[in-house]
């Protein structure tokens, strides 16, 4: 191999390593934008009561317009950190544990650059929160049980009982009984347990709620129904 193609083959490598580090000053940059956005927004709409106000609309054009430059670079922001810090974190503490943080990173950036944004358009923020608690009261209400195993997850993941690759037992009621397995995924809803003749998902706020303990690897001359699930 000569040097031309060695060249042509660490290519890739090298504008993968290049973007990596160009990453964070990515995410940097858009944060700064969104910020002199806002400002811009806020300086030629302060003295406005409502967008679009007669004898205004420069004014009105230009915050508005800065406006929507804010919510672009914001948004592109929240994600550019959010990625980085799931990337940051996968190598220390998992992919699960990082999975938790960006969604995390991710909702909150949504919310406070939704709620900037609509306090920059002149829009009644208050009202709106109002209308925004009843319906995520109705709709906590229809997916509590979703959300359960949501918030469930996210104590199996930071507390950690177990981690993927343990063997455990699970016995539960609401389980319909006893699990012996492998675990091989942590899941932000559900768990899948090896139990050696087939995976089952549980949800895990009745992992959560069951007792868990942990259990000594299998023998090589274990039967093939050592593994398996017990039905109560």
């Amino acid at each position: 191999m000569d040097r031309q193609e060695k060249h042509q083959l660490d290519l890739p490598k090298d504008v993968a390593a290049v973007k990596a580090r160009a990453r964070p000053w990515r995410a940097i940059i858009a944060l700064v934008l969104a910020l002199a956005a806002a400002a811009v927004s806020y300086v030629f709409g302060r003295h406005l009561k409502t967008l679009f106000e007669p004898g205004h609309l420069a004014s009105s054009i230009v915050a508005t317009s800065a406006a929507g430059a804010f919510f672009i670079f914001a948004t592109i922001s929240v994600l550019a950190f959010a990625r980085r810090a799931r990337d940051a974190l996968q190598s220390v503490t998992g992919s699960a544990h990082a999975a938790v943080v960006r969604y995390v990173i991710m909702l909150a950036g949504a919310i406070l650059t939704i709620i900037i944004t609509l306090v920059l358009l002149k829009v009644p923020v208050g009202q709106l929160l109002v209308g925004g608690a009843l319906a995520t009261i109705i709709i906590t209400i229809a997916g509590q049980q979703t959300l359960s195993n949501v918030f469930a997850g996210m104590v199996v993941l930071l507390s950690r009982p177990f981690v993927v690759g343990d063997r455990i037992m699970l016995r539960s009621g609401a389980l319909g009984g006893q699990y012996d397995g492998t675990v091989t995924e942590i899941g932000i809803t559900y768990l899948k347990l090896d139990t050696g003749d087939r995976v089952v998902s549980l949800p895990n706020s009745q992992v959560l709620a069951a007792a868990a303990s942990p259990q000594p690897a299998p023998a090589a001359a274990d039967g093939p129904g050592r593994g398996s699930s017990l039905k109560a």
